[in-house]
């Protein structure tokens, strides 16, 4: 039995995972961004699954203090975590500029998940995985935008930027994080899945969103990602890939990590 913590994980993919990861046996720590959700899933689940198997976390990851609230919580409560999803993402959002001044797609969908990754290291296990949840849509990444100095083109445009930054301290991260014993991998778990964020963000229903979670739980689980350190799966593929050419350039890729570390220190310091 494994201890996974699945961020995002009151409906869409990050759901329909935690169904999956409850019915094998692991012990899965749901997070949502408000209590009355994550009681609501932590009930519905506990009418199918053992509810000593289902814990539940809150958190507003768009506050980055509230992501390390919440990574000392999982740190106080645990010793180990075995594997660690970042699944939570925003797209279109009535509130796209923080009161900070940076755009909320960076900070939910790629500093959230590197802060809450550092965070927990004191309960990452040995031969832990750290799973990003990544996209097909990437663009390069304006450092000036990231850093909150210009403006978003469009709500795309910022979405793919952040999970290209997403992508590049994956792949920036991964031999420090494998010499720790952690594995970190990113994910993208397959175009216009039925998720609320495709609903709403394009108007579609969107493609079975099984196909989403069963990647992520190959991913957490399976020995085919088990030498994978820092490497894109693309699912719409079905195999590791190259991500866009801005994430291969180590020079951009420092400055990337350097702008994120800046932010997030800012942002904690200033509580």
């Amino acid at each position: 039995m494994k201890t996974i913590l699945i961020t995002g994980s009151t409906d869409g993919i990050g759901l329909a995972t935690a169904q999956q990861l409850l019915a094998q046996g692991h012990h899965v720590l749901i997070h949502g961004r408000t209590p009355q959700k994550v009681e609501r899933v932590i009930d519905q689940l506990g009418q199918s699954y053992s509810s000593e198997l289902i814990s539940g976390f809150t958190a507003d990851l768009s506050d980055l203090n509230a992501v390390k609230s919440l990574a000392d919580e999982v740190n106080k409560q645990y010793s180990g975590i075995d594997v660690l999803i970042n699944n939570a993402g925003v797209f279109k959002i009535e509130q796209p500029v923080t009161d900070d001044g940076y755009d909320a797609r960076f900070i939910v969908n790629t500093i959230a998940p590197y802060l809450l990754m550092k965070q927990l290291k004191p309960a990452l296990a040995k031969d832990s995985r750290v799973i990003n949840l990544a996209s097909a849509a990437q663009a390069p990444v304006d450092i000036e935008f990231l850093l909150g100095n210009k403006s978003a083109d469009s709500a795309m445009s910022a979405y793919a930027q952040s999970k290209l930054a997403l992508i590049v301290w994956t792949r920036h991260l991964a031999t420090e994080l494998s010499n720790e014993g952690v594995l970190i991998v990113s994910v993208n778990p397959g175009s216009l899945l039925a998720t609320k964020m495709v609903k709403d963000g394009f108007g579609v229903a969107g493609n079975d969103i099984s196909q989403g979670a069963d990647i992520l739980v190959r991913a957490a689980l399976s020995d085919e990602f088990s030498d994978k350190a820092g490497e894109y799966f693309d699912n719409d593929s079905g195999a590791f890939a190259q991500p866009d050419e801005d994430a291969l350039n180590p020079q951009k890729n420092e400055q990337i990590v350097q702008a994120i570390d800046s932010i997030f220190q800012q942002l904690v310091a200033r509580g």
